[in-house]
């Protein structure tokens, strides 16, 4: 399949990568301390499947869930993402992989409703309190952990990050299994370069497509979120 990422968001791909690289050994520390108070559940934002730009991010998010369930950091892994700018939807290819990868399926989830990464965020706090998970956290690369985390401290503050750490996967020569993907492919799709224009999806990133009014505190407590229409 084509590429269906620009230059500039190819570039913001590498950058990803590059700055995970670039750690210390402080976060094997923060690891270590975490081992000892497992979350109930981390959430694990998705990215197009069968993008080649793409490809290394989605492998290195799932090897980087795998890692924290192994390492009991974590004792369940919420998949988050729709089908956004191809025919798959990310959260439930994201579990399809995790399965395939060996972690038991009863432990893993796929929330199929987010766009946007604050959508991440959104929906999958909300199934992880309808599931009864008190423990929370977000896993993912540095960039999103810095992109969301103005987001997270305004209307999610109980919600903790654990950087990704290339240190601690061996990204390069881990096992990556073929898989069915056509359980995920959703129908009558349409990319959501169709649906909104620019400006829109540019709101939903900064998470303005949904009313989340941190003073609520029935938002988490209900699966259904309110979204705004225009």
């Amino acid at each position: 399949m084509k590429s269906t990422l620009s230059t500039p968001t190819a570039l913001g791909c590498a950058l990803i990568l590059l700055c995970g690289y670039d750690r210390t050994n402080k976060e094997s520390e923060k690891l270590n301390e975490l081992v000892s108070s497992p979350f109930d559940v981390i959430i694990v934002p998705g990215v197009p499947y069968q993008d080649p730009v793409m490809k290394p991010i989605l492998k290195a998010r799932i090897l980087w869930a795998k890692y924290l369930y192994e390492r009991g950091i974590t004792k369940n892994i919420i998949f988050s993402g729709g089908s956004v700018y191809t025919p798959y939807v990310e959260g439930k290819i994201m579990k399809i992989y995790a399965d395939s990868l060996g972690i038991p399926s009863a432990n893993t989830f796929s929330e199929e409703e987010a766009e946007h990464s604050t959508e991440n965020i959104f929906y999958s706090v909300l199934m992880a309190r309808n599931l009864g998970f008190k423990r929370i956290a977000l896993a993912t690369d540095h960039l999103q952990c810095c992109f969301l985390a103005g987001y997270i401290k305004k209307y999610f503050p109980e919600l903790k990050i654990i950087t990704l750490s290339y240190k601690e996967i061996n990204f390069r020569k881990a096992y990556w299994p073929e898989i069915e993907s056509e359980p995920a492919f959703a129908e009558n799709f349409v990319s959501i370069t169709k649906r909104e224009n620019r400006l829109k999806r540019i709101k939903g990133s900064m998470g303005k497509n949904i009313l989340c009014n941190k003073k609520d505190s029935s938002i988490y407590n209900r699966r259904v979120p309110v979204l705004v229409k225009n």
